[in-house]
């Protein structure tokens, strides 16, 4: 990983890290679903950095429309979407906060004593990265989308038919 490379993974990081604190820290559903999109491009855009350009263009797409879907949604069925009402929906912050530094000071303890090995001298070509990751989706996780895929369109679909306000029948 040449200076340039590192460079653009560390912006990256640091968007992403910085979107995703935003989205604790705003009080519009709207504004934290686009703050999470931008969180999640930042992500993408780490892969594409790391020459995983399949992953990263696929994280990106994926996240782009989810995260639509997630604000239409919320505009539909929050009720206080804009944030425009003075609401504290935190609870319990000294404890979440005292078991976050927790969890924050474990990992980076983990972090700092594992014996990482060497990185790879030779990254495989796109088309190696591509094929290898079909060959994993086609064989033991591809029960696992299909059932995910499945489950989601009838979520979409059950969620649909419930906000569906059908006018009154005369008798």
């Amino acid at each position: 990983m040449n200076a340039l490379q590192l460079f653009f993974l560390a912006g990256f990081g640091l968007a992403a890290v910085w979107f995703g604190w935003r989205v604790f820290r705003t009080h519009s559903m709207v504004r934290s679903a686009m703050s999470l999109l931008a969180c999640m491009v930042a992500l993408g855009a780490m892969f594409l950095v790391l020459q995983a350009e399949f992953l990263g263009v696929l994280q990106i797409m994926m996240m782009a429309a989810e995260m639509s879907i997630m604000a239409f949604f919320m505009m539909m069925f929050m009720m206080d979407p804009g944030g425009l009402g003075n609401m504290n929906m935190t609870h319990q912050q000294k404890p979440a906060t005292a078991l976050s530094a927790a969890v924050a000071a474990l990992l980076l303890a983990l972090l700092l004593s594992t014996n990482w090995p060497a990185p790879l001298a030779q990254v495989p070509t796109a088309t190696q990265q591509n094929h290898d990751l079909g060959i994993e989706l086609m064989t033991r996780s591809m029960m696992i989308f299909e059932t995910a895929g499945t489950t989601i369109l009838v979520a979409m679909i059950a969620a649909a038919a419930t906000a569906l306000v059908y006018p009154p029948q005369p008798d």
